[in-house]
């Protein structure tokens, strides 16, 4: 059976094709549509790792759909399944799910608790759907990951009547997280996979997430993906009463509330110049405000690690992934310098390096950089996990 992974973005879609092989998962190829609705839009692909990028026009993620089908070519036939990375599935959703009727209405029902990504994932699906109604389509959950987190860690506290509807703190980029402590169990042994362990997944959107043996116990995401850290755009966690704040004194509506946490605050509200660290760091020297944005992330991602490390006991291994904490070594410098009292201290020349281990031989906390690979993770859910019938 081939394996199609679908990973909607707000102007790309990323897949990879795989076939299964007895208990094995074959990358064939990765095709994904960039910058849809954009002049520079195009498919590429990447097949025996050789990529290849054609300009494209896409207007929006339906043409991108089709486009990557075609591009997939004769591929298309052997698809068995076509798993999508979905980033919200409520307390209902938290297994691999096959897509029905059903599913897409309440997935439809929950696309405010993501108004960016689930539209377009729930795009794609309709349009899939429609083209070939009898391919199986099967929906898998960011959310899963963090779904049996201890209840200390869930509870939002307010009235009894809006947590009985669903409100809790839930937690994302548990695809990744998934990934990560499997890569980690198997590159460092099951004995540290099962110690203190805080995995930081730093990129346009970042979180952290705390684990125990081997299980997550607390994460800085909660009710949403805005929540958490500062990131390229989103707020991350603010004080509570700022919509209103803000709607007192400047007319601030709820929907522009939400696409001001959204699109227009983080790393770029900060520094008034980009969401991308890479062009703070090369201007950093020059624009205070720049220098301010790469601090104030560095300084929250400090005390991100250490209030995790409080609800675990204390540290063993940090392992930090995602396009900053895998490609940065500045970023991860700054973050782990004040983080002695954890007993984290990095190796320098391996750290510049990018080597898979960065931390100094006297670090008592192990420091790791390890790629992550959502799709992989979503491929292996549906190989090894009982679906569940939409």
């Amino acid at each position: 059976m081939n394996i199609l992974v679908i990973n909607a973005g707000s102007s790309s879609i990323k897949t990879v094709l795989y076939r299964q092989d007895g208990e094995s998962l074959v990358r064939v190829l990765s095709c994904s549509a960039i910058n849809i609705g954009q002049e520079r839009a195009s498919i590429d692909v990447t097949k025996d790792d050789t990529p290849i990028s054609t300009p494209t026009p896409l207007s929006n993620h339906t043409d991108a759909l089709s486009a990557i089908m075609s591009a997939l070519g004769g591929l298309v036939a052997d698809i068995g399944v076509v798993a999508h990375r979905i980033v919200y599935g409520g307390e209902k959703y938290f297994q691999p799910t096959d897509i029905t009727d059903e599913v897409v209405t309440d997935l439809m029902a929950l696309s405010d608790f993501d108004p960016q990504h689930a539209p377009l994932s729930l795009a794609i699906i309709t349009a899939l759907r429609t083209q070939q109604p009898t391919l199986r389509q099967v929906a898998c959950f960011d959310t899963s990951y963090f779904h049996d987190i201890p209840q200390l860690a869930q509870v939002i506290p307010i009235p009894k009547k809006y947590r009985d509807a669903g409100i809790r703190r839930y937690g994302y980029h548990g695809l990744s997280y998934q990934y990560l402590s499997d890569t980690f169990g198997e590159l460092a042994g099951e004995g540290a996979r099962r110690g203190r362990v805080i995995y930081a997944h730093l990129g346009s959107g970042s979180s952290m997430a705390a684990t125990l043996n081997g299980v997550p116990i607390d994460m800085t995401m909660g009710l949403t993906p805005t929540s958490g850290l500062m990131m390229g755009s989103r707020t991350g966690d603010v004080d509570p009463s700022l919509a209103w704040v803000l709607a007192k004194k400047t007319g601030l509506s709820l929907d522009d509330y939400q696409r001001m946490i959204n699109q227009e605050s983080g790393l770029l509200a900060v520094s008034e110049v980009s969401t991308d660290m890479y062009t703070l760091l090369q201007q950093q020297a020059s624009n205070p405000q720049a220098a301010l944005a790469v601090e104030l992330f560095c300084y929250q991602a400090r005390k991100a690690i250490g209030s995790l490390a409080a609800t675990i006991g204390g540290l063993d291994s940090l392992i930090f992934s995602g396009g900053m904490g895998e490609q940065s070594a500045e970023i991860r410098r700054r973050i782990c310098e004040g983080l002695e009292f954890l007993g984290i201290t990095i190796d320098s020349a391996a750290n510049e390096r990018h080597d898979r281990l960065i931390s100094s031989l006297d670090s008592k906390a192990g420091v790791h950089v390890l790629p992550t690979d959502e799709s992989i993770s979503i491929a292996r859910s549906i190989t090894q996990t009982k679906t569940t019938k939409g």
